[in-house]
């Protein structure tokens, strides 16, 4: 339960003093021998903790989402595989699973999402990263547009979606191959991007390697580099750029 949730309760007279400061004097983590959880995370940050999924134990992930999930009301996991996702679902039937981007989640539908981030790939190959990456904003509250299959190979496919672009709070651009699209996206607009390089390509793109280097190395300006194939990083530092454009142009208006 997070702390403005705790205090509006108390104003309401739905909840006792005493029984918020119960809540209130939880230590900012649980542990759980294996696990310490970090449950004070989105007070400190604004996202609550994810759950990586790949190599945990079956006991162990099921619990862990189990006490995210009790916190929260909802919980999200990355890189999770089909056993996972049978074993989550004979607990939390509503559990959702998508096999292309290996997400495994519990979330809220009452959510608002605000802003606008596009995430734009160079090609199909790389969706299940995009994936990753958008359904990671969406989750954080994020509106996002999917531009896919626009990459330099046939470049008119980009400059026919360059206004939706354009529009965009940050850009999340995905590739594999050379990575060549982050420096055409990046020379284009006025807004961050946030590179992602991936895996996909033949021998000598060297797993993503090739790809990695060319968006470090792109000439272009405004072009922030996350690791290969890692969807999660790009799709929460987009969420955090999203929410400062938003609340800038709130506190404008206001002015």
């Amino acid at each position: 339960m997070e702390t403005r949730e705790i205090l509006e309760m108390l104003q309401q007279g739905t909840m006792t003093i005493e029984e918020a400061e119960g809540h209130l004097r939880r230590q900012p983590f649980e542990d759980m021998g294996y696990a310490k959880l970090d449950m004070h995370r989105k007070v400190r940050s604004g996202f609550a903790e994810v759950i990586f999924c790949s190599g945990k134990s079956d006991e162990h992930l099921l619990e862990i989402f189990r006490r995210l999930y009790e916190t929260d009301g909802e919980v999200f996991g990355t890189r999770a595989d089909e056993h996972q996702h049978e074993l989550l679902a004979r607990e939390f039937p509503q559990v959702e699973y998508d096999p292309l981007s290996h997400i495994v989640k519990i979330e809220r539908r009452d959510k608002e999402h605000i802003g606008n981030v596009a995430v734009v790939t160079a090609g199909t190959a790389d969706i299940s990263v995009a994936e990753e990456a958008a359904q990671t904003a969406e989750y954080f509250g994020t509106k996002v547009n999917r531009i896919y299959d626009v990459g330099v190979s046939g470049i008119h496919r980009l400059f026919s979606q360059l206004d939706v672009i354009q529009e965009a709070n940050c850009i999340v651009a995905v590739a594999g191959m050379e990575g060549a699209l982050a420096s055409v996206v990046g020379g284009l607009v006025d807004k961050p991007v946030i590179a992602v390089p991936t895996s996909v390509g033949y021998g000598a793109s060297m797993h993503g390697l090739s790809a990695l280097l060319t968006m470090i190395n792109s000439c272009a300006n405004g072009i922030a580099v996350v690791n290969i194939d890692n969807g999660y990083g790009a799709g929460y530092m987009a969420t955090q750029i999203n929410r400062l454009a938003v609340h800038g142009s709130t506190q404008e208006g206001r002015r």
